[in-house]
C-alpha cells in the first residue's frame, strides 16, 4: 500500500474457502474519484469490519476504532461534495446496507437516491464525487491485505494491475512466469488486452531480442510459412531473395502469435517443430537454422474444443499451455475501471490528464455501460472524449450515446448493463443460474422495497423469493416487444441484438449454454430471446 493511505495495522479474520485453497468475503471498492480520476483506487475486505463510516476530509484516510463491540473502518476522502458524516456501510442482521447520514449531496445506488438500501453483488454506490462498488462474496488468496491502495509503484508492468484480488495473485504469478522460458496462452475475448499482457511479458523477461507480433489471422493463408519461417531466394514464384521470417526475427525475443487459433494446419505442424527442436527450417532450404525464442499465444477462440474436433492440433496446444491465463472481459471487472480510465486518461492527454475531470453523470455511465469491445472500446471512448473535452471536463455529451444513457439505466433498461452476467472472478457463485444482472430488476427501482432492495433482481442472494413478480414483468415485455415486431416496429438495438445473437450461435454451433456464457446472459435470457427473435437453434447445431 502505497504512502498516501494513512492507516493503522489490522488483523484479519478469513472468509470460508472456496476451492483452489482461496477463501471468499465480502469486499468495498474505491472504483473513481470523478473530480480527480488519477487518484489511486483502493480495495477494503470487510470480513474483520462490521462499519464503514464515510465523509470528507483533508486528505485520504482510513482508521479504524471500536466502540461498543463495533469493529469500525473511518474513511475521508479529499472530495469538496462529501458531507463531514456522509454514509456508512453497514452489516446488519447478516446483510450489508448503506445508510445515508443526512448528507447534503446525498447517497445514489445505482443511480437512484437512497437514505437505506439493502446492497447486492455489484451494486453501484455514489456519494458525493466518489464511486464504490460493492461484492459480496470474492475470492482472495490467503496473503491478500485488508486494505490495497493501487498505486502506480505497485504495478509490476504496464497491464499488470488490478484491484481484484484473484486477477492480482494471478498477474503477481504471471510476473515470476515471465522471467522464464514458459510458453504462455493468453485466452479472452476480443479487446481485453491480450497484447498489453504480452508486451508485459516482454518487458519483465529480460530477454534482449525484440517482441515480434504477429496476426495468424492476417497472414496469406497461400503465403503463410514463407512469411512464419522465412524462405530462399527462388522457392517459390515471387521469391526474389532470402527472407528470415517472423520466427528468427524473434531469435532472443519473443514471438507473440496473436489468434493463433487462425492458424492454418499445415503451419500448426511446422510451428510444432519450432517449439519442441528450436529451429526453423526456411521453405526451399535442406538445413534448419537454430532459434532461440519464446512464444507467447493468444485467441478468442475456444482451442481445447477445437483440438477435441480436430480443428487445431492437440499436440500444439499441449506445447503453448505452459502457463494458461484467462483474462477476463471487462464487463468482470468493474472495480478496475478507474485504475484503466487513469492510465488511459495518461496515455491519451499526457501533458494535462492531471488536470482532465468527470462530470458524475459521465463517470455514472461509464461505470454502468457493459463495454461489449471491453478495453479496446474504453480506449477508444476515453481518447475521443478527452479530444472534445478540450481540457476541461468530460460531460456525459461527449461519451457514446450508449454509454451516456448507460447512467439512466441503473433500473432495468440497460442492455449493456455492467452487472449483467457478472462473476468477477467469484467461483463460487453460479454464472449461468443469473439473469443477466440488471435484467431482473425493476426499471426505476419502484420495485425495491423499504430497506432499497429490488424486488426483481434474480442476481443478489436471498432475493428468489421476489423473482417471481420481475419474471411477470419480463415476460410481459418479451411478449410486447414480439408482438411490436410482427406489427414491424422494428427498434435498431433489437436487429443489433438478433445479428449479436445469430453470430455467436454460429460461433458455438447453436450450444445455448455456451452462448449465454459468452454474452454474460443466463441460458434462461437468451431461450426468452431465441422466442422473440423467432429463431431455432438447431439450424446451427452441425
Amino acid at each position: 500500500m502505497s504512502g498516501g493511505l494513512e492507516s493503522s495495522t489490522l488483523s484479519v479474520v478469513r472468509g470460508p474457502e472456496v476451492p483452489g485453497g482461496d477463501r471468499s468475503g465480502p469486499f468495498l471498492f474505491l472504483v473513481l474519484e470523478s473530480h480527480r480520476p488519477l487518484a489511486p483506487p483502493m480495495r477494503i475486505a470487510l470480513d474483520e469490519v462490521d462499519e464503514v463510516t464515510i465523509g470528507r476530509g483533508a486528505a485520504r484516510k482510513i482508521e479504524p476504532a471500536r466502540g461498543a463491540g463495533v469493529r469500525r473502518l473511518d474513511l475521508r476522502l479529499d472530495d469538496p461534495w462529501l458531507s463531514s458524516r456522509h454514509a456508512r456501510v453497514v452489516r446488519l442482521l447478516g446483510r450489508w446496507v448503506v445508510e445515508d447520514s443526512g448528507s447534503k449531496n446525498g447517497s445514489l445506488v445505482n443511480g437512484v437516491p437512497q437514505r437505506h438500501a439493502g446492497l447486492a453483488d455489484g451494486d453501484l454506490i455514489e456519494l458525493g464525487r466518489t464511486f464504490f462498488v460493492f461484492r459480496a462474496a470474492l475470492p482472495y488468496p490467503p496473503a491478500a491485505p485488508p486494505l490495497f491502495e493501487a498505486a502506480p509503484e505497485t504495478e509490476a508492468a504496464p497491464g499488470l494491475a488490478s484491484l481484484l484480488p484473484a486477477l492480482l495473485d494471478l498477474f503477481e504469478q504471471l510476473a515470476v512466469v515471465a522471467r522464464s522460458a514458459i510458453p504462455v496462452l493468453l485466452q479472452g475475448e476480443t479487446g481485453t488486452g491480450k497484447e498489453v499482457m504480452a508486451r508485459a511479458i516482454h518487458a519483465l523477461s529480460g530477454r534482449p531480442g525484440e517482441l515480434v507480433a504477429v496476426n495468424c489471422g492476417a497472414l496469406p493463408r497461400e503465403l503463410v510459412e514463407g512469411e512464419l519461417f522465412g524462405h530462399r531466394k527462388g522457392a517459390f514464384s515471387g521469391a526474389t531473395e532470402d527472407r528470415p521470417g517472423l520466427v528468427r526475427s524473434a531469435d532472443r525475443g519473443t514471438l507473440f502469435l496473436d489468434e493463433i487459433g487462425d492458424l492454418p494446419a499445415s503451419a500448426q505442424a511446422a510451428l510444432l517443430r519450432v517449439l519442441q527442436e528450436h529451429e526453423v527450417r526456411p521453405v526451399g532450404a535442406t538445413r534448419p537454422v537454430r532459434v532461440d525464442l519464446r512464444v507467447v499465444a493468444a485467441t478468442h477462440r475456444p482451442l481445447k474444443r477445437l483440438a477435441a474436433l480436430g480443428e487445431f492440433r492437440a499436440d500444439l496446444l499441449a506445447r503453448l499451455s505452459g502457463y494458461v491465463v484467462e483474462l477476463p472481459p471487462l464487463r468482470e471487472r468493474r472495480e478496475d475501471l478507474g485504475l484503466l480510465l487513469g492510465a488511459l486518461l495518461e496515455r491519451a492527454a499526457p501533458e494535462h490528464a492531471a488536470r482532465v475531470a468527470l462530470h458524475p453523470r459521465a463517470a455514472r455511465g461509464m461505470l454502468m455501460y457493459g463495454w461489449p469491445a471491453n478495453v479496446r472500446e474504453l480506449a477508444q471512448c476515453v481518447t475521443t472524449a478527452v479530444v472534445l473535452a478540450q481540457r476541461g471536463t468530460i460531460e456525459p455529451t461527449h461519451l457514446p450515446e450508449a454509454v451516456a444513457r448507460a447512467a439512466d439505466g441503473a433500473g432495468g433498461g440497460n442492455e449493456g448493463g455492467a452487472r449483467e452476467g457478472r462473476d468477477g472472478g467469484n467461483e463460487g457463485r453460479d454464472g449461468e443460474g443469473r439473469d443477466g444482472g440488471n435484467e431482473g430488476r425493476d426499471g426505476g427501482n419502484e420495485g425495491r422495497d423499504g430497506e432499497g432492495r429490488d424486488g426483481g433482481d434474480e442476481g443478489g442472494a436471498g432475493r428468489q423469493g421476489d423473482a417471481r413478480g420481475g419474471d411477470a414483468r419480463r415476460d410481459g415485455d418479451a411478449r410486447r416487444d414480439g408482438d411490436a415486431r410482427r406489427d414491424g416496429d422494428t427498434q435498431p438495438e433489437d436487429d443489433a441484438r438478433r445479428r449479436e445473437l445469430v453470430a455467436l450461435l454460429v460461433e458455438h454451433r447453436g450450444n445455448i449454454t455456451a452462448v449465454a456464457r459468452a454474452a454474460g446472459k443466463a441460458r434462461m435470457q437468451i431461450q426468452r430471446w431465441l422466442k422473440r427473435y423467432r429463431i431455432d437453434p438447431e439450424q446451427f447445431r452441425r
